[in-house]
C-alpha cells in the first residue's frame, strides 16, 4: 500500500521555515553554529577511532584536555591554526578545506 507524502516537508523547507532563507542573519547563524558542531563530532570520531581519550589526543598536539572536550561538544570556537594542529599532530593527517561560494 503506497501512502500519499504530501504532508512531507523536505529538510532545507524545514531549514527555510525555521531559521529563514540562506543569506538571512538567522539562517547564517544557525549554519555557522551547524558546522561547528560537525566539526566537534569529527574531532571526537577520529579521536574514538584512533583509540585515544580527550586526555591523550589534548598531549599529543599540546594543548588541554578541557579544550578538546570544549571544541567536541561545541562549546569554542577553534582557530584554524590549532585545527590544523591537531590533525597533523594529533591524528597524524592532513587537513584540507573547500570553500562553496553561493551565487
Amino acid at each position: 500500500m503506497k501512502k500519499d507524502n504530501k504532508n512531507l516537508t523536505s529538510f532545507k523547507d524545514h531549514l527555510d521555515q525555521q531559521y529563514g532563507k540562506r543569506g538571512t542573519a538567522k539562517r547564517e547563524t544557525y549554519e555557522e553554529g551547524f558546522e561547528a558542531f560537525k566539526l566537534g563530532v569529527m574531532i571526537q570520531q577520529l579521536r574514538k577511532d584512533n583509540g585515544m581519550t580527550q586526555e591523550q589526543l589534548a598531549e599529543k598536539c599540546g594543548t588541554t584536555k578541557t579544550y578538546i572536550s570544549r571544541i567536541e561538544n561545541n562549546a569554542s570556537d577553534i582557530r584554524l591554526s590549532t585545527l590544523m594542529r591537531i590533525i597533523s599532530e594529533g591524528f597524524g593527517g592532513h587537513l584540507r578545506l573547500s570553500v562553496d561560494i553561493r551565487t
